[in-house]
């Protein structure tokens, strides 16, 4: 799934906020030292969240039932 950079930044703040982080970099350096990260939905108007492996690119949504869920490890090109 190819998001645009803002895009991205847009996601990983909102997942940042669901998972009560102030900063995207606090939930990154985290979820780097962590066996599960926090993923969000990439499909446009969802923002579904859950934990997910550190390099899951492509898991599957609840809400969407489509296969658009993306660690904010990979949504950040950290993986």
């Amino acid at each position: 799934m190819h998001l645009l950079t803002s895009e991205k930044k847009q996601k990983l703040r909102l997942l940042a906020n669901a998972e009560g982080y102030r900063r995207v970099d606090e939930m990154l350096a985290a979820a780097a030292l962590d066996t599960c990260s926090p993923a969000i939905c990439c499909n446009n108007g969802c923002t579904y969240t859950c934990e997910m492996e550190p390099d899951q690119d492509r898991g599957w949504c609840d809400e969407c039932s489509t296969n658009s869920m993306q660690s904010a490890l990979i949504l950040a090109g950290l993986i």
